[in-house]
C-alpha cells in the first residue's frame, strides 16, 4: 500500500496526529474546572460558624455596654453622694469651730451670775468682811471649773527664769534672792493639759556679781 501525503508534504497520518495534539494543548484541561462534586462539603458549615460567632461577639457587645452603662451610673451616684458629705462635714467643721467653746461657757456662766448677785448685794450692805469671803468662794468656785478642764496654774515665785513659762518685765537686785529667781509675779500664768497657753509675766533677781564689784572697788 503506498503511503498518503497531505499539501504540506508530511504525510496525512502524522499531520492530523500533530493538529490533534495541537487542540488538546489549546483546549483547557476539562480536569481544571471543578465539578459540583469537588466543592468541599465543609464549606457552607464555615460560613455558618463565621455567622456565629459574629452574632456571639455583637451579644458580649452588647453586654460590655450594658455593663460599662452601670459603671458609669454607680460612678455618678458614688461622685454625688462624696460631694453631699463633703458639704455635709464642711458644714459640722464649721459648727464645730463655732460652738467649740460651748462647754467651757456654760460651766463660767453660773460664776458670772455669782459675781453680779455679789456686787449686787455689796452696794445694799457695804459690808466687806461678808463681800470679801463671798468673792473668795466665787474664785474657788473658777479655780474647780479651771482644774476640771485641765487648766493650772504656773508656780513662779523662787523658781528659776524659764523661757518657756516665764516673760520677764524685768531684773532688779534682790539680797538674799538667786541670781535670775523668779522674786515677784506680776501676771499668773497657766497650762492646758501642760501645754502652755499663758506665760507668767515675771519680775527676777539681776546678778549681783556687779554690785560685788563695785563694793570691792570702794
Amino acid at each position: 500500500m503506498s503511503e498518503q501525503f497531505s499539501e504540506t508534504g508530511k504525510p496525512a497520518e502524522r499531520e492530523a496526529q500533530e493538529v490533534n495534539d495541537k487542540s488538546n494543548q489549546a483546549t483547557p484541561n476539562s480536569d481544571a474546572t471543578p465539578s459540583p462534586e469537588k466543592i468541599r462539603p465543609d464549606d457552607n458549615d464555615g460560613a455558618i460558624e463565621i455567622e456565629s460567632d459574629i452574632e456571639s461577639l455583637q451579644k458580649q457587645l452588647s453586654e460590655s455596654a450594658s455593663l460599662s452603662n452601670s459603671y458609669k451610673d454607680q460612678l455618678l451616684r458614688l461622685a454625688a453622694e462624696f460631694e453631699n458629705f463633703k458639704k455635709r462635714t464642711e458644714t459640722e467643721k464649721a459648727d464645730f469651730v463655732k460652738f467649740s467653746n460651748e462647754k467651757i461657757i456654760r460651766d463660767i456662766l453660773p460664776v458670772v451670775d455669782d459675781f453680779e448677785r455679789a456686787l449686787s448685794n455689796g452696794k445694799k450692805t457695804p459690808d466687806f468682811d461678808a463681800f470679801y469671803k463671798g468673792v473668795e468662794m466665787i474664785y474657788l468656785k473658777l479655780q474647780k471649773i479651771f482644774d476640771d478642764k485641765g487648766v493650772k496654774p504656773i508656780e513662779s515665785i523662787g523658781k528659776e527664769f524659764d523661757v518657756m513659762y516665764h516673760d520677764v518685765l524685768m531684773q532688779i537686785q534682790r539680797p538674799g534672792a538667786a541670781p535670775h529667781t523668779v522674786v515677784e509675779e506680776v501676771e499668773r500664768g497657766y497650762t492646758l493639759n501642760g501645754k502652755v497657753i499663758k506665760h507668767a509675766k515675771v519680775i527676777v533677781a539681776a546678778d549681783n556679781q556687779g554690785e560685788e564689784n563695785n563694793k570691792a572697788a570702794k
